[in-house]
């Protein structure tokens, strides 16, 4: 960890630090903030504690507060560093770094009601130095890290009283914390200056097709210019607002120790990918449909300990948890080595449900896309986590509301596996403008893979669905005008437009009228009013004043899908 005190303090650091002894695993966890805390209590001559203080599951979050807390008025709490306990799967521990002028007894007195246990790890009356009031100094101390739905994670620093330490702490102070609304606004900002380049550059063009020749290339090259520099501050905004779903993970873990807990199961929790990014609104919008489907794993697929032996499997299950970018999307899977799905019994409760009619002629994979179905449940009992018929269907939905896609695999006493797929960011996107029977769409860019222009001769019939046949394989199509029930005017053409989307492995073609070019988009939210609309995610302006519709690809193939193609 590099210092940035300068002259004196950049050889003391060393043998102050090293007079604690401190561990070298709590140092290396020590951010750069927090070392040069810590140097400054050493430097006022402030006792050194740390304070160990174990939390039951439940409640640490509450009790961890209440103690930092007390802490604060009596010192300066420089670090909180979670440590491992002797129950892991009943309780989480800390280890809090404290520096106070106060004695052992009296810090001893103070934690008494969190059943921690203090000791003095270093004290230091360094020389030319003298404590400092309280009064004369601000103390500062670490932004925790609980994280809110209102906020973005970033640490900030305040400036001492003192000039010197002023100084320092100006360089320290890298970061700052802001508010994801802000951000939100900001984000609204650049959304309405890309409409603004958009109307500047269909001005010039017309002005370009109108003859008008003077000044023209000023305009083109001011508007080029312009082009650029809003991309960079897209970028910008774009990338402030991304933030790893290890955050997400974090949470996971407490959840899968205490269901394990309650349910008498062991479990392990592993995880891949935590520093693969996601736009934060995004990562507050999956995180309860993520919970679901983890407690979903431990309720319906790992076995008890004694069936998992009786079945020469380890008598701990693995939940395996793992993100990673794919394209422009973001994929996270959870995947267990339980029992499976029972498709037999799926197909039994589907029918009993009135949901089919008839279990013969449904494949295996049809079977398992019951489960999204809404009210459909297989437990026989109601428990806190399952059995109440609220379970696969909201999370598909709270999915889809994001512009994402759910999948499942499984296989009988192998496992089952929860693939979700997502787009990095829902602010500021490039779509396809397409057009069908007078009205306009926009495709996200993200999701199209290509378009062609086919002859209605292309076509071919299987089992009364339109199919064309590309590269070798078979591509189902999705007449767009259809699918909203449009009235087209318009007889069907001798050519017409196909655009092949695809969301993770899902392939479809939608037949459209025109295309009429790309263009950035801010993406609105409709409101509830439009809550349940099956194929749109949003509304967007164009730069001419109109407002589109902004189709929901994730939704339209899993519509086509279920309905055979037509809408």
């Amino acid at each position: 960890i590099g210092s940035c005190v300068v002259g004196q303090a950049e050889a003391d650091t060393p043998s102050l630090l090293a007079s604690l002894g401190l561990p070298s695993s709590i140092l290396n966890a020590l951010t750069e903030y927090e070392e040069h805390r810590l140097l400054e209590n050493i430097k006022k001559g402030r006792n050194i504690y740390s304070v160990l203080a174990s939390f039951s599951l439940a409640t640490f979050d509450q009790d961890l507060a209440e103690l930092t807390d007390a802490l604060k008025k009596n010192g300066e709490v420089i670090s909180t560093l979670p440590s491992v306990g002797s129950n892991i799967e009943a309780s989480i521990d800390f280890e809090i770094l404290f520096g106070s002028s106060k004695e052992l007894a009296d810090i001893s007195l103070i934690v008494s009601d969190s059943n921690a246990t203090v000791k003095k790890i270093g004290t230091s009356k360094t020389p030319g130095t003298s404590e400092v009031s309280p009064s004369g100094a601000v103390p500062v101390a670490r932004i925790s890290d609980t994280r809110s739905s209102g906020t973005t994670d970033v640490e900030a620093a305040s400036s001492q009283g003192v000039s010197e330490t002023a100084i320092t702490a100006k360089s320290m102070s890298r970061t700052v914390r802001v508010d994801i609304g802000k951000l939100d606004e900001l984000m609204n900002i650049v959304g309405e200056l890309v409409l603004s380049y958009s109307t500047i550059n269909d001005i010039s063009e017309k002005m370009r097709r109108a003859g008008y020749s003077n000044m023209l290339s000023d305009l083109q090259k001011a508007s080029k210019g312009l082009e650029r520099k809003l991309n960079e501050l897209q970028k910008g905004v774009m990338e402030i607002r991304m933030v790893p779903v290890g955050q997400l993970y974090d949470k996971m873990g407490r959840i899968v120790r205490k269901i394990a807990r309650e349910q008498g199961k062991k479990i392990d929790l592993k995880v891949y990918g935590a520093d693969t990014e996601l736009d934060k609104l995004i990562i507050e919008d999956i995180a309860d449909p993520l919970m679901h489907i983890i407690r979903n794993s431990i309720d319906h697929g790992i076995e008890s300990p004694e069936e998992r032996r009786s079945k020469n499997k380890s008598e701990r299950g693995l939940i395996r948890l793992s993100s990673y970018q794919k394209g422009n999307h973001v994929v996270i899977e959870v995947e267990d080595d339980g029992r499976g799905i029972d498709i037999a019994k799926v197909k039994l409760k589907a029918l009993e449900k009135g949901l089919i009619s008839i279990t013969d002629n449904i494949s295996e994979k049809e079977a398992v896309e019951l489960i999204f179905l809404p009210g459909f449940s297989t437990s026989e009992t109601v428990s806190e986590i399952s059995g109440r018929g609220v379970g696969m269907d909201v999370v598909k939905n709270n999915i889809a509301a994001v512009s994402g896609m759910v999948d499942i695999e499984s296989s009988p006493d192998v496992g089952s596996r929860v693939t979700i797929t997502l787009p990095i960011t829902l602010a500021i996107i490039k779509a396809l403008i397409i057009s069908t029977a007078g009205r306009f769409y926009a495709l996200p860019i993200t999701s199209v893979l290509e378009s062609i222009m086919l002859n209605s001769s292309d076509i071919l019939t299987v089992e009364r669905n339109e199919v064309i046949q590309l590269r070798e394989s078979t591509l189902p199509l999705l007449r767009l005008n259809r699918f909203f029930h449009l009235d087209s005017e318009v007889t069907a053409p001798g050519s017409f437009f196909v655009v092949v989307v695809g969301v993770a492995e899902k392939r479809l073609g939608i037949v459209v009228d025109d295309l009429l070019g790309q263009q950035d988009i801010v993406i609105k939210t409709l409101g509830k009013v439009f809550e349940g609309l099956k194929g749109v995610s949003g509304a967007a302006d164009l730069g001419d004043q109109r407002t589109i519709l902004v189709l929901d690809v994730g939704g339209i193939i899993n519509e086509a899908t279920r309905s055979g193609g037509q809408g």
